[in-house]
């Protein structure tokens, strides 16, 4: 499978091609590539259900997942013609391509997560350093949950940010 780039994306998908976006949910629903189909890489078993003979393009955010996923990409392309996008989403974006933004939307769950763990670690360390070596055992829980997640791949802290009032999703007022 070749890199295409966006320019070229663009025409092969103005021609029938199916861009397929392989970012979580949550990346796609912040900001995507207008028409797009959201098939996210944990959820890719298989080959893609197209028709036969339909050309497919890849992307993810920068380019690294569709990379680094190349083969099991291939294999869900089947014997379509296929590219991996490059750049992703931000080369997109660079080549001046439209994109479409959801107004509002929080941050990606893997960036909350991120920035809760930063911050707790942060203000354990500087409590640790200011009042009480005791406070050293704040910085111990984020450390013990990162390893819970990458050893078992769930991850306590997603779940509870997502349940949080600014990740569930808004009801769409009323048309007439």
């Amino acid at each position: 499978m070749r890199n295409i780039d966006p320019c070229e994306a663009r025409r092969l998908l103005d021609a029938g091609a199916v861009l397929v976006d392989i970012r979580g949910a949550d990346e796609h629903r912040r900001e995507r590539i207008p028409g797009a189909l959201c098939v996210p890489l944990e959820a890719l078993h298989g080959p893609l259900p197209l028709p036969p003979g339909v050309p497919v393009v890849f992307h993810c955010r920068s380019g690294l997942r569709t990379d680094s996923h190349a083969a099991r990409l291939a294999e869900a392309a089947g014997d379509r013609e296929a590219w991996r996008l490059e750049g992703g989403l931000d080369g997109w974006r660079r080549a001046g391509l439209p994109t479409a933004r959801a107004a509002g939307a929080p941050l990606e769950l893997g960036r909350q997560v991120q920035l809760v763990v930063g911050a707790v670690v942060l203000v354990g360390s500087v409590l640790a350093a200011m009042l009480s070596p005791w406070f050293l055992l704040l910085t111990a829980l984020p450390g013990l949950g990162l390893l819970v997640a990458g050893s078992t791949g769930f991850c306590g802290l997603a779940r509870v940010l997502a349940r949080m009032p600014w990740n569930r999703a808004r009801p769409r007022a009323a048309t007439r």
